[in-house]
């Protein structure tokens, strides 16, 4: 077991993509915190996992509730070894319907929420002078603009930005930061995506779920579980070497 006796933080935790690598910690031996804003999900995803995980509510987007996390993790399991910061939102509109209230809550999620939780666990981690691993989430769309997605883009690009400064700023703590960068991938929050891209282009529902699918060099879209092996991976002492670093996971879609 990679990762046994070791406590995972992961963000966004209660389903999708999340929820895939919490089975996968648990199955190396992790134990797992199961962080999302929705408590009532937490605990149903915690308790289904089994192998100790615990629930925990949170909200990205408030420091009160990210420090609230942090010290009930270190009680609950006397420290942190590995966060997956994985909570994000979307939303797509063309550049020139764009609105306030939909940059800042994206960013809201997406980055800010991902910095200052990666903040809040590495000073734990740097106070218990043990090291860690933090993997940040990102998007094969920061790797690239996208006509309608500018925003959404343009934050996961932040993740890829910020994951290559705070991996160069807390090697010297022995705390590894590095990213996965997904493709598309078949989760709830895809049914969500297909809805607003056959509003602004004009499109039959599922009809752009199919043709991303379908124009993935592997085949088909991602699955939740195509992740987890490269996020064990980077949480245990075999990426130990690997600094500040997003490797794609998306069946080919994208070479970096």
């Amino acid at each position: 077991m990679r990762l046994k006796g070791k406590t995972a933080i992961i963000t966004g935790g209660a389903r999708g993509i999340g929820r895939a690598i919490a089975e996968g910690f648990v199955r190396e031996g992790a134990r797992v915190c199961i962080a999302d804003i929705d408590a009532r999900q937490c605990a149903e995803t915690a308790g289904a996992i089994g192998g100790g995980a615990f629930g925990a509510r949170l909200d990205v987007t408030k420091m009160d509730s990210i420090k609230s996390l942090v010290s009930e993790v270190e009680a609950k399991a006397g420290g942190i070894d590995i966060l997956v910061n994985n909570a994000a939102i979307f939303d797509l509109a063309p550049v020139e319907e764009i609105t306030e209230q939909s940059y800042d809550r994206i960013f809201a999620v997406n980055v800010k929420g991902l910095l200052f939780t990666l903040q809040a666990v590495a000073k734990s981690m740097i106070a218990a002078k043990r090291g860690g691993k933090i993997i940040n989430m990102a998007s094969q769309a920061g790797r690239r603009g996208e006509a309608l997605v500018g925003v959404y883009c343009a934050s996961k690009a932040a993740v890829i930005s910020l994951t290559q400064s705070a991996g160069l700023g807390l090697i010297k703590y022995g705390i590894n930061v590095n990213g996965i960068s997904p493709g598309v991938v078949d989760t709830p929050m895809w049914d969500e995506v297909d809805a607003l891209f056959a509003k602004y282009e004009n499109r039959k529902p599922g009809e752009k779920k199919r043709l991303v699918g379908e124009a993935v060099p592997a085949g088909r879209m991602g699955r939740p579980e195509d992740h987890v092996g490269c996020a064990i991976f980077l949480a245990s002492a075999e990426s130990d070497y690997v600094v500040a670093q997003t490797f794609n996971v998306d069946g080919g879609n994208w070479m970096s």
